[in-house]
């Protein structure tokens, strides 16, 4: 990087691209992996949906990874958005869960309603 406006073009490229994978209205699974989660197995969920989306080659499925969204006693929590829904929020959920939670609710978008959090009760 040799000048000021190099940086802010490399800025600009990348500003981009983030806006242009949010508006791609794309399923998005968020693993929390504060160190609550990665204790009670988020890790082990994390690399579960990733094998699962590698073996069914499914594409344009955001997996991002996020801290701990506070409610530590049902953890590892999954947060899964499918555009124009509202988040399901899965807990304790182990890797098979996890697995099944990619074919159900992001291929045939069938919630798995008994494994969700309900924060509303």
């Amino acid at each position: 990087m040799k000048s000021i406006e190099e940086l802010r073009a490399i800025k600009a490229k990348n500003i981009g691209d983030v806006v242009s994978r949010n508006e791609k209205k794309v399923p998005e699974i968020n693993v929390h992996m504060g160190t609550c989660g990665i204790a009670a197995g988020a890790r082990e969920a994390l690399t579960a949906i990733l094998d699962e989306i590698r073996v069914r080659q499914l594409e344009d499925i955001h997996v991002i990874q996020s801290g701990c969204p506070g409610m530590c006693a049902y953890e590892p929590l999954i947060t899964v958005t499918i555009p124009g829904s509202k988040p399901f929020i899965y807990k304790k959920v182990t890797p098979e869960m996890a697995k099944t939670i990619v074919v159900r609710h992001i291929v045939n978008n069938q919630p798995i309603e008994d494994w969700l959090l309900n924060v509303e009760k």
